[in-house]
């Protein structure tokens, strides 16, 4: 109900993580992109397959929320400290534990007044995942990444709390502009009343614009961007708290019309903080960093990362022209491997060597008097000089709370009280020069292995092949001249994956898939990784089968024709009953399967044409690319009323080579 998801989904149901004092390893908290990322992409696939469908079911009341005990703290606590934000409630989890034994997985589910599990409208649920986002977005910066967990790349684990996420705020674009469309023109529909509260103080903090007005080309103002972040965070803050009450719940009808309302104004803020993201080089930031001060909100920058390039591809918010100067500058970055001919999810740097770490600058200790006092007097709990007289805070002080926490003690010496009142600031200030704890990162800035510096992950490789080929799609739906160029990036990124590799260039069978590459070894972990996810959905478009509007189309303007049989074979494939069926493939054409249907892709001298075989003979020769709703439901269906489908295009729409 506060807008993120549980941990898992398991044949018993949703689980979570509870906390262990006897696992070094346990932890809680919310992953924070999984809402966005994944969801709205598949209402995208299913308003393709059947339009329409989704908006019809906006007002069914057939959605369940899982029942986390997970309690997000206020807006001010979250402000005083981002990093310890969520609390767990023993008493809920306990009441969940006994609905399980009585309804089994349906008792991890809000319950109603009932006691069975309660139902919201499907508009409720999107509602609560773009509101969650946008109730963390600090203008400029990102989604602010507060809920004790990192996004997709954990590796970026010590962001948590300062870290704003340049990748979530692309997403959440792609959201708002599948969500707006989706509501319009659909009436008013059933919402809980603290959902609508929420809805209704969000949409009036981002109606006014004119912080952007002001602001213009270049960021809001510190002032404008704390006052927008407290705004949203109280709205939020007010739902959770109803929401964790269990008060608030009865529906009210909301006007669709007032959704679509915040997504416009939602756009206007989050597109303009996509574009101030955009770096001297020609990339986008990935993430930034966040610093609270008295009325205002700040916001710095970290290293380039490859997550920000392929998320802003994939967000709708560049053009064509855009697209393919994001990518050029990506070849031309220190993301770029050449010898790999591939892209790192982070530029290799060298660490300081062990001796290096922990010395205080001179500068730096001199602008700290208490530090100098403290090393003079021989207060090894703070600090020392070694032999060399560099100084060097005691190595048990992990973070800037152990340093206050050992200030204390000192400070409880009266001979040391006023000292310490009167240095602490420039100690702190000390210290985060220092280490710069703020812009930490986590294990991406210290390992070279695992998502490491100079480390390539192959499936956010994969994630950019889906981007490019998506802003590819769109650059050929609307005509662009730059849909060409696109294909050529796009051509470019696909050969710096794994199958065309040698073995002695990829370091293992070039067809397995693999988790990465570090920078001084070949690939590593094997296993079923997100890249096989990502190739499926890229090898379909490449050979040009597209569903929108619940047409089955066909632009394999992506596939090259070096890619097709030679000579004709007979291909053996499992058909659409699961048993096998021998299929004819002809010279100039290849074989894939569509729903377990037999497709064969070929060049002809004619005209596009399609030829749908039907399981009992009959035959639908189709003039054109596209199978109409009837003909692509069929196919899809699995049913086996279709037998096989043949696809006949002209050379031209093939890539030479």
């Amino acid at each position: 109900m506060d807008g993120y998801n549980p941990y898992r989904l398991s044949r018993e149901g949703v689980d979570w993580e509870v906390p262990d004092p006897d696992d070094p390893w346990a932890n809680i908290g919310y992953w924070g992109d999984h809402q966005v990322v994944y969801l709205f992409r598949l209402i995208e696939a299913a308003e393709a397959h059947a339009p329409g469908s989704l908006r019809r079911l906006l007002g069914a009341a057939w959605f369940s929320s899982a029942d986390v005990p997970y309690r997000i703290a206020d807006h001010a606590a979250l402000c005083r400290d981002a990093k310890a934000t969520i609390t767990f409630d023993w008493a809920a989890h306990a009441a969940s534990e006994a609905r399980v034994a009585a309804l089994g997985g349906d008792g991890r589910l809000v319950a109603g007044p009932d006691g069975g599990v309660r139902h919201v409208t499907l508009l409720e649920k999107l509602l609560i995942c773009v509101l969650a986002k946008l109730s963390n977005l600090v203008v400029d910066g990102g989604i602010w990444m507060n809920t004790q967990r990192p996004e997709w790349n954990d590796a970026n684990n010590a962001l948590v709390g300062q870290g704003l996420s340049v990748v979530t705020l692309a997403q959440l674009r792609r959201a708002l502009a599948v969500l707006g469309p989706l509501v319009d023109g659909a009436g008013e529909v059933p919402v809980s009343a603290r959902v609508a509260g929420w809805l209704q103080a969000v949409a009036a903090a981002l109606a006014d614009r004119g912080p952007l007005a002001a602001a213009g080309e270049g960021p809001v103002s510190p002032a404008a961007r704390r006052a927008l972040l407290d705004q949203l965070g109280e709205a939020a803050a007010a739902h959770r708290a109803q929401a964790y009450a269990g008060a608030g719940a009865a529906p009210v009808p909301v006007p669709t019309a007032a959704v679509g309302a915040l997504c416009r104004d939602a756009l206007a803020w989050v597109d303009h903080s996509l574009r101030g993201n955009r770096r001297p080089d020609g990339l986008f930031h990935s993430y930034n960093l966040l610093r609270l001060a008295p009325g205002e909100a700040h916001v710095s920058h970290l290293y380039e990362m490859l997550e920000g390039q392929v998320n802003v591809l994939g967000s709708g918010a560049l053009s064509p022209a855009e697209a393919v100067g994001v990518l050029d500058a990506m070849f031309e970055s220190r993301l770029y491997r050449p010898d790999q001919r591939s892209f790192l999810l982070y530029p290799f740097r060298d660490r300081p060597a062990f001796l290096d770490r922990n010395a205080v600058p001179d500068e730096v200790l001199a602008q700290a008097p208490l530090l100098v006092a403290l090393a003079d007097a021989g207060r090894r709990e703070v600090i020392t000089r070694d032999a060399r007289g560099v100084g060097r805070f005691h190595a048990d002080l992990a973070n800037a709370a152990a340093l206050s926490a050992a200030l204390d003690a000192v400070a409880a010496d009266p001979r040391w009280t006023a000292a310490v009142a009167e240095g602490r600031g420039a100690a702190l200030a000390a210290y985060e020069a220092t280490f710069g704890h703020h812009a930490f990162t986590g294990r991406s800035g210290t390992m070279y292995k695992y998502e490491g510096l100079g480390c390539i992950y192959w499936h956010m490789v994969s994630k950019l092949l889906v981007a490019v080929q998506e802003a590819w799609w769109a650059a050929h739906a609307a005509g662009a001249p730059e849909a060409g160029a696109l294909a050529d990036r796009y051509d470019r990124v696909r050969r710096g994956l794994s199958f065309h590799k040698s073995v002695a260039e990829y370091g293992a069978i070039p067809t397995d898939p693999y988790s990465h590459t570090p920078w001084h070894l070949g690939a590593q972990q094997p296993g079923m990784t997100g890249q096989v996810k990502e190739e499926l959905l890229t090898r379909l478009g490449e050979l040009g089968a597209r569903v929108d509007g619940g047409r089955l189309g066909f632009a394999p303007h992506l596939l090259h024709r070096g890619e097709l049989l030679p000579a004709p074979e007979v291909w053996t494939c499992l058909g659409p009953g699961g048993a096998p069926v021998d299929v004819e493939v002809p010279a100039g054409g290849l074989g894939f399967t569509l729903a377990q249907v037999p497709v064969v892709l070929q060049v002809h001298d004619g005209p596009p044409q399609l030829e749908l075989r039907w399981a009992d003979g009959r035959v639908d020769a189709v003039p054109g690319r596209a199978l109409d709703p009837a003909q692509t439901a069929a196919l899809l269906a699995r049913d086996g009323r279709v037998a096989g489908l043949r696809v006949r295009v002209p050379a031209a729409d093939l890539r030479p080579g």
